[in-house]
């Protein structure tokens, strides 16, 4: 298959690329300048280069601002929801307009869809949360419509808190944990629903190629572990002690409502309609997962 892929350089869309390029399918990068090699397309002026998208079999759409580094102020979530928001209404009404669609359209959103909710567990077909972050997943997918309304296959994928040593959250919390400084978070109890790296390459693209897929898929590993148990996990694989909590207060102090939303929220999400299409997980288990990123 021929693939477009925004956010092709980034953390998930290099691991995404380097696994869909090594069976056989050839990467197309959306590019934010003209003389770079690939596909260009501009948010801030909401143009692409409709022609090269003509003939595509799938669009797989994964930029985005990251919303883990940097304080909330205004600014800043206005950066995280226009680049979501914007930058995916660009895409779909451009699939929309092609002579040519692709057969599938795989957009990323986020388990912040579900917002803060205790230890209930999440399917796809619960209902969105509240705050910031439930607004903006809702908002975000909500931009998708107009490309599956032209009848192309439409994945929304809910992505977890993605564990890998080369960045990301897991890549932000090595350096206390292996000073020996790591510990729980609040109460420690809050739920965080993960995904290993190469599992969610494979799931996104078990997304592009499984035509039974449609609609949100919650790409998350089935075994979601509270903050405690995480910790514990991760002191373990790093032989290294977790004694150091870290009260919600202290928390709010430094990270502002990115404390609220990311690291004192608890969502409690399940996989069922990627396990239901018969998804193979490498790394169901944490323990196997954190071991597996510093192997």
């Amino acid at each position: 298959m021929r693939m477009i892929v925004t956010g092709a350089s980034g953390l998930v869309g290099t691991e995404f690329g380097q696994l869909a390029s090594s069976q056989g399918h050839e990467i197309i990068p959306a590019v934010r300048r003209r003389q770079q090699s690939g596909v260009y397309w501009n948010v801030a002026e909401q143009t692409c280069d409709t022609e090269g998208f003509e003939g595509i079999d799938a669009v797989v759409h994964l930029a985005g601002e990251n919303i883990a580094e940097g304080r909330w102020n205004d600014a800043k979530k206005k950066r995280i929801r226009e680049s979501r928001v914007e930058g995916t209404k660009l895409i779909a009404s451009t699939l929309a307009s092609l002579q040519e669609k692709p057969a599938a359209f795989v957009c990323a959103s986020a388990i912040g869809y579900y917002g803060n909710r205790g230890d209930e567990r999440m399917t796809e077909n619960s209902s969105p949360g509240e705050g910031f972050l439930a607004d903006v997943c809702r908002e975000w997918e909500s931009t998708t419509k107009v490309a599956a309304d032209a009848g192309i296959r439409t994945v929304q994928g809910r992505i977890g808190v993605v564990l890998s040593e080369k960045g990301g959250a897991l890549k932000q919390m090595l350096t206390p944990f292996k000073m020996g400084v790591g510990g729980t978070i609040g109460s420690g109890n809050q739920y965080m629903s993960w995904i290993a790296i190469q599992d969610l390459a494979r799931a996104l693209l078990h997304c592009v190629t499984d035509s039974s897929l449609n609609g949100p898929v919650n790409l998350v590993a089935p075994q979601p572990v509270t903050n405690r148990e995480f910790t514990k996990t991760l002191g373990g694989v790093l032989k290294r002690p977790t004694i150091f909590p870290v009260p919600a207060f202290a928390a709010k102090l430094a990270f502002g409502q990115m404390a609220d939303d990311l690291l004192l929220s608890s969502t409690r999400v399940l996989p069922e309609r990627l396990t239901d299409a018969g998804f193979q997980f490498e790394y169901g288990d944490i323990k196997e997962a954190l071991s597996g990123q510093f192997g």
